[in-house]
């Protein structure tokens, strides 16, 4: 049975949460925490555009969740003077829902599509000559009667966003003009972030307990934000509402949140391929069957942050735990390891 996951980014929040997670969005550059190369080439990019009164070109974000790649898009929005429609690549299951958003958008726009490698092929192919030529080609009747006619849109900017850059095809990611990685976040950024949000909920805390937030929010700005709402709720029922160091080890224990930020489902896996596989290789869709999830899962939420810290390895013949992780799960590494039977 699959563990559930506080940290998991993939988590749907209540609507309450919702409401709560837009209002600790910065809404401009100068409350935007981190990305520094990303933000001083869009600013420069934003800047000669308003010079040119011409609608900034294409952009791609692309990384792990949870990295502020929709909020960035809002802030892009805000500080272009433009308005924002939102949607998803799976919410588009026609050509002709794509076609209805591209002619009512006005001049300037800007369309946001969230996990834009999803998009349907033939919705795509309506999207490329919208990209480049700011027109689309649309189908009127059927059989021998029917008639292509072209419809121009208004010029607009399109950003994708994606946790998958490589299943994008090749023809829609080059016509972005701006491709750019959101990389996690460093423990003194995410600190910074913490203390904003903190200040935005009106609670106060220690120095430390941000400190200790911080450390275990796998340096991703929703996980930490997520995290300091729950030492939040625990100092309220069970201290005077102020976060400290106490009250936030307490909380965090009771998450099973580690001193590394992993969680019990991170802890699992390195433990299941240690257990079963003596420390790997083992492939992705055999640990996928272990933990009864999907590959995609594995590959999107668990394993970027493992990688990251030295835990695991991928390897031409499988994912490996290295000795960081022995250490850390305090197991101990056979000295001559059995090669598993892969499949």
């Amino acid at each position: 049975m699959a563990v559930e996951r506080i940290a998991n980014p993939a988590d749907q929040p209540d609507p309450v949460e919702v409401e709560l997670e837009v209002t600790l969005r910065p809404s401009d550059f100068d409350s935007y925490i981190g990305q520094k190369r990303v933000k001083q080439n869009l600013g420069l990019s934003m800047a000669a555009a308003k010079k040119r009164g011409e609608p900034l070109e294409h952009i791609l974000l692309h990384g792990p969740p949870g990295l502020g790649k929709t909020t960035l898009a809002f802030v892009i929005a805000r500080e272009m003077g433009a308005n924002i429609r939102v949607t998803s690549g799976p919410a588009i299951d026609r050509a002709a829902d794509l076609a209805s958003m591209l002619t009512n958008l006005q001049e300037g726009d800007i369309l946001f599509i969230d996990e834009i490698h999803r998009l349907n092929r033939s919705v795509e192919e309506v999207l490329y000559s919208a990209m480049e030529d700011y027109a689309i080609d649309i189908m009127l009747g059927k059989g021998p009667s029917a008639r292509s006619m072209r419809l121009d849109v208004p010029k607009f900017t399109l950003i994708g966003a994606t946790t998958r850059a490589g299943s994008l095809a090749a023809p829609l990611r080059d016509r972005f003009g701006h491709i750019y990685r959101l990389e996690f976040y460093n423990p003194d950024e995410m600190q910074a972030i913490i203390e904003r949000s903190s200040k935005i909920l009106g609670s106060k805390i220690k120095p430390a307990a941000t400190m200790l937030i911080a450390e275990r929010s796998r340096l991703t700005p929703r996980i930490g934000n997520r995290l300091l709402k729950r030492v939040r709720d625990y100092s309220d029922v069970n201290g005077d509402g102020i976060i400290d160091e106490a009250n936030t080890v307490a909380a965090l224990k009771l998450l099973e949140i580690d001193e590394l930020g992993l969680d019990a489902a991170d802890r699992r896996l390195l433990a299941a391929i240690i257990d079963n596989y003596q420390g790997g290789p083992v492939g992705v869709d055999t640990i996928a069957a272990m933990l009864s999830d999907e590959r995609v899962t594995i590959e999107d939420y668990f394993e970027p942050y493992l990688l990251q810290l030295g835990l695991l390895e991928r390897t031409p013949r499988g994912r490996k735990v290295t000795h960081k992780a022995y250490k850390h799960l305090g197991k101990t590494k056979p000295d001559n390891p059995s090669q598993p039977n892969l499949l």
